[in-house]
């Protein structure tokens, strides 16, 4: 693996495992599992869909989606982390030459029909709550469009949809600005990834929420996330959000806005804008049991 390739995986695996550490409300971490989702589930996916990622190209954007759901499938029987696939292959294309920014948009118009088609099939696989069909596309027949044009049609009730439709403007024009300003101004990592957790919530109303619970309930999640963030007891209020949003068994887990914060890690690592931090403080946040499955990645640090 060229050095370039080695440092690739090594974003996309920080960026997955931050995410999945920081024991962000209403998410699965360390201290909290779903009754289908457990945290090695992301810490195993995370292990096996970095090195794929990490060698895709713009030409196989699609092959690479299905190659690290199926990877995905023989380690963990959930669907731990479609939506950071689906984010993170178009990210990791951009050749070595450009940012994020600048290379992201041709990337995105150069998806084809194909792409669409492999990624269908990787839905399926996956098996998704939430998503099935819009009006015009229905994940179990064949696409139409290219992969941009299909993610257009939905990208009114999910941002993950939306960020390939809008060039990931939430990731670049949101999630960046304020991950550097977290980073700069709290304490530790994790405290800096759970406030962009709620600022994403509160500027972008949660869309896993939205397709399960309905709008409403999506918007008073992000109500909810804004006066925590703006709260002077942070941490109260912090406990109080977790409580809310995992009293409906789970539905109003913020699960888009956990991708969102993957996609969000991946570019500031690649392109500067923040510096990962060192290996010895995420060990820390990671309880003894569950240190068998990080990757060497870590343990090299």
């Amino acid at each position: 693996m060229s050095q370039n390739n080695r440092q690739l995986e090594n974003w996309c695996y920080l960026a997955c495992l931050l995410e999945a550490t920081a024991r962000k409300p209403g998410n699965v971490h360390p201290g909290a599992s779903f009754p289908d989702l457990t945290y090695v589930d992301f810490l195993r996916s995370a292990r096996v869909i970095s090195p794929l990622l990490a060698r895709t190209r713009s030409d196989r954007i699609g092959e690479t989606i299905l190659d690290c759901v199926k990877a995905t499938r023989k380690v963990s029987s959930s669907n731990a982390n479609l939506g950071m696939i689906l984010l993170l292959a178009p990210l990791a294309a951009i050749p070595a030459g450009q940012t994020i920014a600048d290379g992201i948009e041709s990337v995105l118009e150069n998806l084809s029909i194909n792409d669409a088609r492999l990624v269908y099939q990787a839905i399926r696989l996956a098996c998704p709550g939430g998503l099935g069909e819009t009006e015009a596309q229905d994940i179990s027949d064949e696409p139409t469009g290219t992969l941009r044009e299909v993610m257009a049609l939905a990208a009114d009730r999910d941002a993950v949809a939306r960020e390939y439709a809008s060039g990931f403007q939430i990731t670049l024009k949101t999630a960046i600005p304020a991950l550097q300003t977290y980073w700069k101004q709290s304490a530790d990592w994790e405290t800096a990834v759970i406030r962009l957790q709620l600022k994403l919530m509160a500027d972008c109303p949660d869309t896993l929420i939205a397709r399960k619970c309905g709008r409403a309930e999506a918007e008073e999640a992000a109500q909810r996330a804004r006066e925590t963030l703006q709260a002077e007891d942070f941490e109260t209020s912090l406990l109080e959000l977790d409580r809310w949003l995992r009293e409906t068994e789970n539905r109003r887990n913020p699960g888009t806005t956990a991708d969102l914060i993957v996609a969000a890690l991946f570019v500031a690592f690649r392109d500067g804008f923040i510096t990962p931090p060192p290996a010895s403080t995420i060990r820390e946040k990671v309880p003894p049991p569950f240190q068998v499955e990080l990757s060497s990645l870590i343990h090299e640090g």
